[in-house]
């Protein structure tokens, strides 16, 4: 009988597929089991087509020896190796994204310290979110370091990979140039926010002081006029004093002017002719000024308003010390008096002379500017009113500006020569204006 001699096998495409398939279905699992039933098919001859163990069993290089326990018989599978690189793999993958989730969670917390803003929050933010890029950056140089050639088989899923770490690589260098900004931000709002801290600090010391006079306006309100009211009167008796000192210097006639001012007095002393000049700028200065409200507590904050006048130059109240000072002092008075007109020349320009003499009349004008600010402060309805002369002196309404004073019943029989301060009524309140008195005729 003739035997045919066998053909070589080739290698099946079947058997690797197989033997594919297998591992797939595997997967992590580093040992494969047989039960006994299946053990003939393993001792099968070589030349058996079917033989599923031949690749396993005759090659001694791949496959390490079969044991048997119970029945069972276990053999080594040659697929541990990758799967286990494969299960590293997954790992990493895992770990990496685990850390850019807590990457932008702490860019999160970072943002979330801003509002409100608060340093020890963002200090710690920041600490977290730079430890997070250097695990990412680690993540980075480890990847670099171990990649090795992968199989055929995985070479999409290492294309997946890659530009994963690329997305990742780039949203990394976004978030590091937005810390990068926000840093920035955070020292321009470190410092804004000391600025705002120095402000307030001089804002609070400000409303408490005018919280303060508003307060002791509102309790005194009567009182509070008639000091302001007192002090005005006292301002223009102090500056009639150098204007008649002026006056003598330059050799001026008093008795002349003084008769020019008020024709028709009849003083009981020759001394008291100074009062006609304090009546003339007490005319000047309330001279077309209405009673309106407006806040004083500006100008009344300044010891020397000089420094209110030139710290605030266009200021209402340096207005009003302007035009006052030229409707005053007239310009042959100022060029007697001085030899130029220096003071007009720059009153005219806007500005205010740091003489002596101007210096007290802006102490005087300050003085009548708060006190026609104060009255309809108090009372919208305030109104102010003048005395004619030759009206019958009323203690109701009028006080008498001499100084050694008369008995009352010698007022009451007298007349009013000339008025010296108006005066004001607010609300039920009378205060009296100041004016000069004849001596009653005998």
């Amino acid at each position: 009988m003739e035997f045919a001699t066998p053909k070589p096998l080739k290698p099946s495409s079947n058997i690797s597929d197989i033997v594919s398939k297998f591992a797939k279905v595997c997967k992590l699992r580093s040992i494969g089991v047989f039960t006994s039933d299946n053990q003939d098919h393993h001792h099968q001859h070589p030349n058996n087509p079917n033989n599923l163990s031949a690749p396993f069993g005759e090659d001694g290089s791949d496959v390490t020896e079969d044991t048997e326990r119970d029945g069972v018989k276990i053999h080594p599978q040659p697929m541990e190796v990758t799967r286990t690189s494969s299960m590293c793999g997954d790992a990493e993958l895992s770990k990496l994204f685990d850390i850019v989730s807590a990457l932008k969670l702490a860019y999160i917390q970072l943002q979330e310290a801003h509002v409100p803003y608060n340093p020890k929050k963002i200090v710690a933010a920041d600490g977290h979110f730079m430890a997070e890029l250097e695990s990412l950056c680690q993540i980075k140089r480890v990847y670099k370091e171990t990649q090795c050639v992968k199989p055929k088989s995985d070479s999409s899923h290492s294309a997946i990979l890659r530009k994963k770490v690329e997305l990742n690589e780039k949203l990394l260098e976004e978030l590091k140039f937005q810390t990068e900004v926000k840093n920035s931000d955070i020292i321009c709002l470190q410092q804004e926010l000391r600025d705002l801290d120095l402000m307030n600090v001089t804002l609070a010391e400000n409303v408490r002081q005018i919280s303060l006079q508003r307060k002791n306006a509102r309790v005194l309100n009567i009182t509070t006029f008639q000091d302001a009211y007192r002090a005005a009167s006292k301002s223009i008796h102090d500056f009639a004093k150098p204007l008649i000192s002026l006056m003598k210097a330059s050799g001026w006639d008093l008795d002349l002017a003084a008769k020019a001012v008020e024709v028709e007095a009849a003083y009981s002393k020759r001394s008291h002719k100074k009062y006609a000049f304090e009546a003339y700028i007490a005319r000047r200065m309330f001279y077309g000024m209405s009673l309106k409200a407006y806040n004083v507590d500006g100008i009344m904050r300044y010891d020397d308003p000089m420094d209110a006048l030139i710290e605030n130059p266009d200021s209402d109240f340096a207005r009003f010390c302007g035009e006052k000072y030229l409707l005053v002092v007239h310009p042959m008075m100022e060029s007697w008096f001085f030899g130029h007109l220096d003071h007009r020349t720059l009153v005219l320009s806007g500005k205010h002379p740091r003489t002596s003499f101007y210096q007290i009349f802006a102490r005087m004008a300050m003085r009548v500017w708060v006190l026609h600010g104060i009255a309809p402060s108090i009372d919208s309805e305030a109104k102010i009113f003048a005395v004619k002369r030759g009206s019958k002196f009323s203690d109701a309404y009028m006080e008498s500006v001499e100084e050694d004073g008369k008995g009352a019943a010698v007022l009451d029989e007298g007349q009013v020569e000339f008025m010296v301060m108006p005066g004001f009524r607010i609300g039920e309140t009378i205060v009296r204006s100041r004016v000069y008195v004849s001596k009653p005729k005998m």
